[in-house]
């Protein structure tokens, strides 16, 4: 349930209503915004039992969410949400490059391939340090070596940087080194860690699973945002589906539903949407068309040496062409790179 508040409603007022709420158990979530104030109320609603807030002292309306996730829905927020991460904002009108290598494999290596990315125009590094793999004999990550030096490139070259944490007991260390934490697909639904991520308050990423639905995706942003944070930014990777051309089947439709269902912003990664560097461009021009709020692309200065993903990153050639193809269907939707 959704309560709205009237203009300038008095603090004494605001707080009388969760301090009912809470003696009936349940939780709040209040929203400040311009013209209005929105409080959520999370846990079993009765609506009877909700009926007296409606008569309130300050109280505009009364409004049941439906969707099971609340504090994700266009009912709890109806504007679009800014998250703040580093130096950047994702959700505004710039559409945010997310680039750089699958798993950072030496400091001289992330050095170059943080040079290629930044003067193409990406404003954020991405990069494993511990890197979840299908094989336990595949290259598994630097650890906190590739944390210092993803800190040390990131600082050397002003870019924001963002890598993924796949176990809780990871989380401070992770959270000390870099500006956003990513929560892989296969820990989407994670639920302990979700919860130990909204707890750390740090921005989040997070990666809808290769075989999840939409609703699952929100429910599992929900566990987040239940925790306090509300800076969490949904990712769109593709999904299994029985085509086998390509990695996955990047699904486009999630971009603009997303949207309608929720006002968190929406991230695509073309390069495991479709496992084929080849098809990273095109498929990131159709996702800024579609209204993604930013791409994470895995980009390689030599692909070809690459210990992870290599097949599907772009060089930093492929890369410059990339941002320059963007740039004019982002004005096209009134965007821009």
């Amino acid at each position: 349930m959704i309560i709205v508040l009237r203009a300038h409603t008095s603090d004494a007022d605001r707080d009388h209503i969760v301090e009912k709420i809470h003696a009936m158990g349940l939780q709040s979530m209040v929203s400040q915004g311009v013209e209005r104030t929105i409080i959520g109320v999370i846990g079993e609603e009765d609506l009877e039992r909700m009926q007296p807030f409606e008569v309130m002292a300050g109280v505009e309306k009364v409004i049941p969410v439906l969707a099971p996730y609340k504090l994700v829905s266009r009912e709890f927020k109806p504007g679009d949400s800014l998250i703040k991460v580093g130096r950047e904002v994702i959700g505004a009108k710039r559409v945010m490059v997310m680039a750089g290598p699958c798993a950072i494999e030496s400091l001289e290596g992330l050095r170059e391939i943080a040079a290629a990315v930044k003067q193409a125009g990406a404003t954020i590094l991405r990069g494993g340090a511990f890197k979840p793999r299908t094989s336990p004999y595949s290259f598994q990550g630097l650890g906190e070596a590739g944390l210092k030096i993803m800190k040390q490139v990131g600082a050397e070259f002003g870019l924001t940087t963002v890598t993924e944490v796949i176990d809780p007991r990871d989380l401070e260390l992770v959270s000390r080194y870099v500006d956003m934490i990513q929560i892989g697909a296969r820990n989407m639904q994670n639920f302990n860690l979700l919860k130990e991520v909204g707890i750390c308050k740090k921005p989040v990423l997070l990666k809808r699973g290769m075989m999840s639905t939409i609703k699952e995706l929100l429910m599992s942003a929900e566990y987040i945002l239940k925790e306090g944070n509300f800076d969490v930014v949904l990712c769109e990777r593709g999904i299994r589906t029985f085509e086998d051309y390509t990695r996955n089947t990047l699904d486009i439709n999630a971009i603009p539903a997303i949207k309608k269902l929720s006002h968190l912003p929406v991230v695509v990664d073309p390069s495991h949407g479709t496992g084929k560097w080849g098809l990273v461009i095109p498929v990131s021009r159709a996702a800024v068309a579609a209204g993604c709020d930013g791409l994470l692309v895995e980009v390689h200065t030599r692909p070809e040496e690459a210990v992870s993903d290599g097949i599907q990153s772009l060089n930093a050639e492929n890369f410059r062409r990339l941002m320059d193809e963007l740039r004019p269907v982002a004005a096209a939707v009134g965007r821009e790179i």
